[in-house]
């Protein structure tokens, strides 16, 4: 490579003792200059000549490749000779063999100049051939902690995703090898921390060492500033909370407690407290800080409820009703792409899966209502799930959706709820309302309205602090809020076949 390139300064020659090139050549090794190209580039610079690299396999890593005779590269890099020399065609030329980490064989380094070699030409060319083979083993180094931090992160994910389908044996059996006891739990919180995403790597190895490595620690495939953490103990939350509060921009939101095979629905509770952490002083928040509609329900009447409207798919196999069952519930909390890759599948795949439960229901998840009422027997079928065989289910009387939500403590939950909206002078409640009936559609509720898209976006954004909920995420807040606009009568309810009552199973079913 021909001297002075990429910024390379040139060799100091000029020192009496003749030193200047060592510290030069020491300036290679410091953090923020190991760069085996540079390198090449200096000593190009240094002998007032050429220099090339080339590895194993013959190729050029740096520098300006020269004429060389193969069967001389070969004994060099096959160790037969340590170095060779020659004159020709007015250069001189050095090959010296360069020992490659990992490697079965070894790279060649060839010097060429016009002038001979004297020996502190020589002294150069040998102690550059130290440092790299220093940075080549460093960056090998690195490089391998590099692959072993990824392929650590990856089984990390991978044992989350078995979890999210309530796949907990195999989830275990992964965990086992390299985490022992990790998920040796019944019960555990999923906790979602959120800081900056340039910041989430070094987050997340917070996240490790606050919980001692007692906490399954995963990067959120979906929202690149979000770490999760599944946390068996009540200790390891404690640290998350100690972690972020010095911690600017971080917020966090835990879960209620859930078995391990409710892992989706301990994630989607963390999602909607993190939007909740958004509005406390401490940046955090739990779930079950906050009232929620399915506990103001009978819940004798709620699971008969849920039962039938969810009976279509009690008659397919086991692990496809769980997988169903697992993608719908996220693909309800978040988009398409995003439970995708929370789940490690395509966004076709959740598609379908989700269609399929539509027509098994015959639900349209196009309308937030029907949305928000599938999402109710959902959350409602994971206490179903974990209840006695035949709890609240076989004595109850049928009840429709609107005797689930006409109950006093509900109606007023959503009157106090929503009234919340009418102190402001926008008429945000009317917003709100005209937005959700339009399926979330800022330019149809505008239309309606006769108001601007962003007009409607902007009253929607700020109905967000004063019901403490996101709306335009989608999500359990926003089915909260369809819900109290359905039990207070603001909104028709959804035309599913499965929420009626009155009738026998077999004539709403068939």
């Amino acid at each position: 490579m021909a001297g002075r390139e990429d910024g390379v300064r040139q060799a100091g020659v000029s020192r009496a003792d003749g030193s200047a090139w060592a510290e030069e050549l020491l300036d290679h090794l410091r953090p923020t200059g190991r760069d085996v190209r540079r390198v090449v580039a200096w000593l190009a610079d240094a002998v007032e000549g050429t220099a090339a690299l080339q590895d194993d396999t013959g190729t050029l890593v740096s520098g300006t490749s020269v004429p060389m005779d193969d069967d001389l590269v070969a004994a060099v890099a096959a160790g037969r000779i340590a170095s060779a020399a020659w004159e020709g065609q007015g250069r001189h030329l050095r090959l010296i063999r360069v020992e490659w980490p990992n490697r079965p064989s070894a790279g060649v380094l060839a010097v060429s100049r016009e002038t001979p070699f004297d020996r502190r030409i020589s002294d150069i060319v040998t102690h550059t051939v130290q440092v790299i083979e220093l940075l080549l083993r460093a960056g090998e180094t690195a490089a391998a902690g590099r692959r072993l931090a990824q392929a650590t992160s990856d089984l990390r994910l991978a044992i989350l995703q078995l979890l999210m389908v309530e796949d907990t044996v195999s989830a275990r059996r992964v965990a086992a090898g390299l985490w022992p006891g990790l998920l040796d739990t019944d019960t555990a919180c999923v906790h979602v921390v959120e800081g900056t995403a340039e910041d989430r790597d070094r987050l997340a190895e917070e996240c490790v060492d606050a919980t001692g490595e007692r906490a399954l620690v995963v990067l959120c495939p979906a929202v690149e500033e979000h770490v999760i953490v599944v946390t068996p103990g009540e200790a390891e939350a404690r640290e998350l909370r100690s972690l972020i509060g010095p911690r600017p921009h971080t917020f966090l939101g835990g879960s209620a407690r859930q078995s391990l095979a409710r892992t989706a629905t301990a994630y989607g509770q963390a999602v909607s407290a993190l939007a909740v952490a958004h509005f406390r002083p401490d940046k955090s928040a739990v779930y079950a800080e906050r009232t929620h509609p399915e506990r103001l329900i009978d819940p004798a009447a709620l699971r008969g409820w849920t039962a039938r409207l969810l009976q279509p798919l009690d008659t397919l196999p086991h692990h496809t009703r769980a997988e169903l069952l697992a993608t719908t519930r996220l693909g309800l909390e978040f988009t398409a792409v995003n439970a995708a890759k929370v789940l490690g599948v395509s966004r076709n795949t959740v598609r379908a899966r989700m269609e399929r439960v539509e027509a098994l229901l015959r639900a349209d998840f196009a309308d937030l209502t029907a949305r928000a009422v599938v999402h109710l027997a959902l959350n409602t079928q994971v206490s179903l799930a974990d209840a006695p065989a035949g709890t609240g289910t076989s004595d109850a009387s049928p009840v429709s959706l609107c005797d689930l939500l006409s109950g006093p403590a509900m109606y007023t939950w959503a009157q106090d709820l929503l009234a919340r909206l009418d102190r402001n002078t926008r008429d945000l409640r009317r917003t709100v309302r005209i937005w959700i009936a339009e399926g979330g559609n800022a330019e149809r509720a505008a239309q309606t309205l006769g108001v601007h898209a962003q007009t409607v976006r902007e009253h929607v954004r700020s109905a967000e602090p004063v019901l403490e909920r996101q709306l335009l995420a989608g999500g359990t807040d926003l089915y909260e809020v369809v819900l109290a606009h359905l039990a207070v009568g603001d909104l028709d309810q959804p035309a599913l076949p499965g929420a009626k009552s009155g009738l026998p199973d077999s004539l709403v079913h068939r």
